[in-house]
């Protein structure tokens, strides 16, 4: 029962960390477009403001693809791509957005790429190529893209790893079970138990043993079981069982033998493959299926 209840819970565990994984994914999606948004219109913002132009329109932002923003304006615009650079890296730190990421500058006109720039996490992989020389005053398109560079889905994610770890633990244990069920079974076959059925048999310790649980058997219910097991499938006299059992330490017995044969099988009832038959008149017998 307990380790149906433990696989049950490890079951449960994986179900609802799955769930909470995809929540938080989204909720991490719908966040990073925000703040992107945000940096790109307040990029727009900025270099229009550079050239000291307050009244052309910074056009709306468009997500292109799941990891790609582009941002365009109303009018052509001429900029100092270190001014991008700066302003980019600003607006990331101060909304907390990932590092890694590549930013283009294409012209609108036949789609080149003008200028751009690669930015890591990994301060040794940034690559900024020459600045300091202005982007002759073009229509231009700024993209900024999260492909190849950030792996926004796993990466970062400590709801993924725990869930990660989570079905390993939940391999493990399941694997372990295995290994001490098949050690259990391996030290229970000795020439001191008997099996019986699914069930181990142990004269000399008073008791059954089925799946790693235990039945105790008191010491006349072990003697009574005993004699049963030995005669298999055979009719086992009252007399015979009486004498043995009672008669023989000087016991007057009474129903006592019937009671006892009751107590034992509601202790081997879970296999029915065995079953203790009451031939009438005669005794009882032990009948095992092959």
């Amino acid at each position: 029962m307990m380790k149906k209840q433990s696989v049950r819970f490890f079951i449960l565990s994986v179900i609802i960390l799955v769930l909470s994984v995809s929540c938080a994914e989204d909720d991490f999606d719908k966040n990073l477009e925000s703040k992107t948004k945000v940096v790109l219109r307040n990029l727009g913002h900025e270099l229009l403001l550079s050239q000291n132009d307050s009244t052309s329109l910074v056009l709306p932002v468009i997500k292109s693809s799941d990891d790609v923003y582009s941002l365009s304006f109303e009018k052509s615009l001429s900029f100092d791509p270190l001014d991008l650079q700066l302003l980019v890296h600003n607006s990331v730190e101060k909304l907390g957005l990932p590092k890694d990421f590549y930013v283009e500058v294409i012209r609108c006109d036949d789609k080149e790429v003008a200028y751009s720039y690669l930015s890591s996490s990994v301060e040794a992989s940034n690559i900024f190529p020459c600045s300091g020389r202005l982007l002759p005053k073009s229509c231009f398109v700024i993209q900024f893209n999260y492909t190849g560079v950030f792996n926004k889905k796993n990466g970062g994610n400590p709801v993924f790893y725990l869930l990660v770890f989570l079905v390993l633990a939940f391999l493990a244990f399941v694997f372990y079970s295995r290994y001490i069920a098949y050690t259990h079974e391996v030290e229970h076959v000795d020439a001191n138990v008997k099996t019986l059925g699914s069930f181990y048999f142990y004269p000399d310790q008073n008791k059954l043993v089925k799946a790693a649980t235990e039945i105790n058997l008191s010491k006349k219910e072990c003697e009574l079981l005993t004699i049963l097991v030995t005669n298999a499938n055979q009719i086992v006299t009252r007399e015979i069982l009486e004498k043995q059992v009672w008669e023989d330490h000087g016991v007057v017995v009474g129903r006592s033998l019937d009671t006892y044969i009751s107590k034992l099988r509601k202790k081997l009832k879970s296999d029915d493959d065995l079953k203790i038959t009451n031939i009438h008149g005669v005794g009882y017998k032990l009948e095992v299926s092959e």
